[in-house]
């Protein structure tokens, strides 16, 4: 690799060479074993090379940053004894039945191929040079490099596809392996219950030879003796691991009832701690995953069917989930634990997806001819899926949290999942999971295929809060999720959007607001953003805050495909909103100098062309002025935009110009008033700056308190305005909305007698409280920061680890 990392910075290396060869599916087989809080089993990769990869002459020679001067050099594994499978699991013991897709399952009858490159080692995660890249390596000998971190990997072996029964029928040369697979990954997408059921198959059919494996602190590194080009190296490998449980792709952790749970919490190095994988975004799969845990628990995952549990001895379950959508293997999420699926009280109409015909006001949602990704079954181009305004749908809690489910959560779904297709068209997947996390989760949500994380304290007060998030969530299934950023750096692409998206979905969602009053939500919402973004280019470094940081050399990448996200482990990076508040702005900028209308026909327009691919910053906006009049674009252009909101920090110059305009917002004006009078501070409930996304720096005393109090009314003065239509529990409602506020004035007053509620808050609330406890350190009263270090001491250990990172900064 090129880019020579500095060991002192935050930067993210992505280390896998999928210039080379890249992974096409992935099918795990794995046990969630929760006394030792470890996943185990077996991932095996279907790789795909490129025609341009040719044998090479000469070995390629790579850098190693912690060590200059000196070659990187494969080592052979030191030997060591593989420690004894927990007999609570079942990964050598699954047949191909727990895997078929379609059609029977078949025992594997064939005999093992004893030809193995090493003996049977295994090579755990070591602090060793870090080899950085490459096709081919010191003994002539292609190197596939994954990324891989805090992971015990035991074994890796080529797959014999060729032994499977029935596997002939793929190819004329049915020795031949690596043209097996290339065959079977051809296979159209009408065909894909086939598909899958041979990736089963091949999955489980016996080894064919041990390969040469070495791990370092990002990347796994594998090679087969004799293999000298992607094209020579096998296509069907098998990889023998196991998880940590200090391993930052997940958390281990106990649910609000107590009872243990695992899930993926969106860490910055995404999933490369849960399996070895090829992480950048162009490394497109799809996936298949059997997991089993004890048949207690529920496994929820990124899968397009509603998986159900099928049982297994010894009071062990097995679910099976699936994707045929080709996705950045970063998008992959699990999560187990004692999740009770939640149903409404009485079942509404609403909530059955419904099929009907187009009427012309929906012309606009059909565009003639094929999509433009790569081959799979595609809702797109689907006449049921085109016309599903509300997709099957699915909510899962601890049992403790029915009530709250019910009454705030599963009433919004169906509104807010059919505003989001009057806007955008067809739902880009088929079904959606919502899963109420822990109370550890350091976001207010998070969306991945088919599933959605939210916060609890999302379900505390009425629903503008749960409401806003939601739509939010849903927007990503659009941008962030069916289109996805070539470059990660440009995160605007999937933020900015899901911002500007959430206002538009939430004010239809509200089917009894009035045009009127829903666009004084949304100029309310664009002031008090005018407002954070201020505060949040006063307050944080310059080169952070651009949103195209990279420039004219976005999207590139080494010969080998890795490459550096600058600042991706840096734990403020997670709390800055940058990236969600300076893309909402521009894409409001658009959408009021072309007209609503032109701007989000164009849109949908923009979602059938790109859905299923990766793009750049320019793909949207080239399409965008390429399909509007002349005369609605006066001085926009690309490389404007560029110069004036993506590639400059500080507030967008066009942005300074608008801001008398949000100063006069009505509604702003209102609330100030509000707020001076000081009847409504104490009033009404309070809802932080995280609302949007994650508010860096927080703590910064008696400016931002002021402007939180801004927040407080802002947040709910329209609906405090609106009648209410239910009567019953208003005072245990009320109750809820102001705990945060509560928390506040606590500390504000020094009441000690109710310090037990900030403590319960900072437990319970770790989405929305973080920031209370810069607000404890800087009230310079012992009692209170002494409050804050036993708060933290009790609850760091089950923290995301950004934000455990920022709690301690502020309190030691």
């Amino acid at each position: 690799m090129d880019i020579k990392l500095d060991p002192s910075r935050d930067d993210l290396p992505l280390v896998a060479n999928t210039s080379h060869i890249l992974v096409k599916h992935y099918v795990l087989d794995l046990d969630v074993d929760f006394e030792s809080q470890v996943i185990e089993g077996t991932i095996v990769l279907f790789l795909e090379s490129g025609n341009r990869f040719k044998k090479r002459s000469s070995s390629t020679e790579v850098t190693c940053p912690s060590e200059s001067n000196e070659a990187c050099k494969f080592r052979m594994p030191e030997p060591c004894q593989i420690p004894v499978t927990n007999t609570k699991t079942f990964s050598s013991k699954i047949g191909y039945n727990d895997f078929v897709i379609c059609g029977k399952g078949e025992k594997d009858t064939s005999g093992k191929d004893g030809n193995h490159d090493n003996q049977e080692q295994a090579s755990g995660i070591s602090s060793s040079k870090y080899c950085c890249d490459t096709g081919n390596h010191g003994s002539e000998e292609f190197l596939l490099v994954l990324d891989c971190c805090d992971l015990s990997v035991l074994k890796v072996e080529e797959v014999d596809v060729a032994a499977v029964p029935g596997i002939e029928k793929f190819t004329r040369s049915p020795k031949l392996r690596n043209q097996i697979v290339h065959e079977l990954m051809a296979l159209p997408a009408d065909r894909w219950r086939e598909q899958l059921d041979y990736y089963a198959r091949c999955s489980q059919a016996p080894g064919c030879g041990e390969l040469l494996f070495d791990t370092d602190t990002w990347s796994l590194q594998i090679r087969k003796t004799g293999a000298q080009t992607a094209t020579d190296f096998p296509h069907a490998i098998r990889i023998q691991y196991r998880t940590k449980p200090q391993g930052r792709s997940v958390t281990w952790t106990s649910d609000q009832s107590g009872r243990p749970c695992v899930y993926t919490v969106g860490s910055p190095i995404n999933n490369r701690a849960l399996f070895p994988c090829q992480e950048p975004p162009v490394a497109m799969s799809t996936w298949q995953a059997t997991v089993r845990a004890a048949a207690s628990f529920v496994v929820l995952m990124s899968g397009e069917n509603s998986a159900k549990p099928t049982q297994l001895q010894e009071d062990y379950s097995s679910w099976h989930y699936y994707v045929t959508m080709p996705m950045p293997a970063s998008t992959f999420t699990i999560a187990v634990g004692s999740w009770t699926e939640m149903k409404p009280e009485i079942c509404s109409s609403n909530d059955v997806a419904t099929e009907r015909s187009f009427s012309p006001s929906e012309a606009d949602f059909r565009y003639i001819g094929v999509c433009g990704h790569m081959e799979y079954p595609c809702r797109f181009q689907k006449a049921s899926a085109t016309t599903q305004k509300i997709i099957p749908h699915r909510v899962f809690a601890p049992a403790c949290l029915k009530g709250a489910c019910q009454e705030t959560l599963l009433p919004l779904i169906p509104p807010c999942l059919s505003a989001a297709h009057s806007v955008l068209g067809t739902h880009p997947f088929s079904r959606l999971d919502i899963l109420i996390v822990p109370a550890n989760f350091s976001s207010l949500g998070m969306a991945s295929p088919h599933i959605v994380f939210l916060s609890q304290s999302t379900l505390t007060g009425m629903s503008q809060l749960c409401g806003t998030r939601l739509c939010h969530e849903i927007a990503h299934a659009w941008f962030g999720l069916a289109i996805g950023a070539r470059d990660w750096t440009e995160e605007w692409l999937s933020e900015g959007f899901a911002t500007h998206l959430e206002d538009v979905f939430w004010a239809k969602a509200q089917q009894q607001l009035a045009p009127h009053e829903a666009r004084e939500q949304q100029e309310l919402r664009a002031c008090l953003r005018w407002r954070r973004l201020q505060d949040e280019v006063q307050n944080s470094p310059e080169e952070m805050q651009v949103l195209r940081p990279n420039k004219e050399k976005t999207g590139h990448v080494s010969d080998s495909g890795s490459s550096v996200i600058r600042h991706g482990l840096n734990p403020e990076k997670v709390f800055m909103q940058v990236h969600y508040l300076k893309g909402y702005f521009l894409l409001r900028f658009l959408a009021k100098r072309l007209g609503e209308d032109t701007y989000f026909s164009f849109l949908r327009k923009f979602v059938h062309t790109f859905h299923g691919q990766l793009i750049l910053s320019q793909d949207f906006l080239q399409m965008l002025l390429e399909n509007i009049p002349e005369e609605k674009r006066p001085e926009l252009s690309v490389g404007n935009i560029f110069r004036d909101w993506l590639e400059s920090s500080g507030i967008p110059q066009p942005l300074q110009r608008e801001r008398q305009a949000l100063a006069e917002c009505g509604l702003a004006q209102q609330v100030s008033a509000e707020v001076s009078a000081g009847d409504a501070v104490h009033a009404l409930p309070f809802l932080p700056p995280r609302a949007v996304g994650p508010a860096l720096h927080p703590w910064r005393g008696a400016r931002d308190r002021r402007r939180r109090r801004a927040t407080t009314v802002a947040k709910w003065v329209r609906v405090n305005r609106r009648p209410r239509k239910r009567k019953r529990k208003d005072r245990e409602e009320v109750f809820e909305k102001v705990r945060h506020r509560w928390c506040e004035l606590i500390v504000k007053h020094k009441y000690t007698k109710a310090y037990r509620d900030v403590e319960r808050f900072l437990q319970e609330d770790q989405a929305m409280g973080i920031y209370l406890y810069g607000e404890l350190m800087l009230s310079e009263d012992p009692r209170q920061q002494h409050l804050a270090r036993r708060c933290f001491e009790l609850s760091r250990e089950q923290m995301d680890k950004s934000s455990a990172e920022v709690v301690a900064e502020m309190l030691f």
